[in-house]
């Protein structure tokens, strides 16, 4: 979500824009996790989804001669990953940097504690805290 082109410092309206689009991934994830409980509900099945989401630079581009796909990846992508397969059923797991923004934007966030990433060693993750009473009343559920 939110790919922007450039290198280097983004201004303040692109770093604005990018902690926006942070914003938007979490309202999508919390209405993918109100769905799922929906569907639960009504065919009897206990789906569950856990989410994990980072943020920073990546590359972009498409791959391959015979089945070309256009894809992101780098650390950035890798770490988001490790965040989701970490991560804990029914909840969204993010970087440390990542729960900085999302509690600029009025998130709250709580500390998960270090955890060990593949790759990276220990991250400092945080769980993001989601309202589901606010899902319901906009009708996500």
């Amino acid at each position: 979500s939110g790919v922007f082109t450039g290198s280097g410092e983004p201004s303040t309206p692109d770093r604005e824009r990018q902690h926006a689009q942070i914003g938007i991934m979490v309202e999508f994830a919390i209405a993918l996790i109100g769905k799922l409980d929906g569907i639960n509900r009504h065919s009897f099945n206990s789906f569950r989804l856990r989410v994990g989401i980072n943020h920073g630079p990546v590359i972009a581009g498409v791959i391959g001669a015979r089945k070309p796909q256009y894809d992101i990846w780098g650390n950035t992508v890798n770490v988001a990953s490790r965040m989701e397969s970490t991560g804990e059923l029914g909840k969204i797991q993010v970087t440390e940097e990542t729960s900085l923004v999302l509690q600029d934007l009025g998130y709250s966030c709580e500390c998960r504690g270090l955890i060990n990433v593949k790759g990276k060693g220990e991250l400092k993750t945080f769980f993001v805290c989601t309202d589901m009473s606010k899902q319901q009343g906009m009708g996500l559920s």
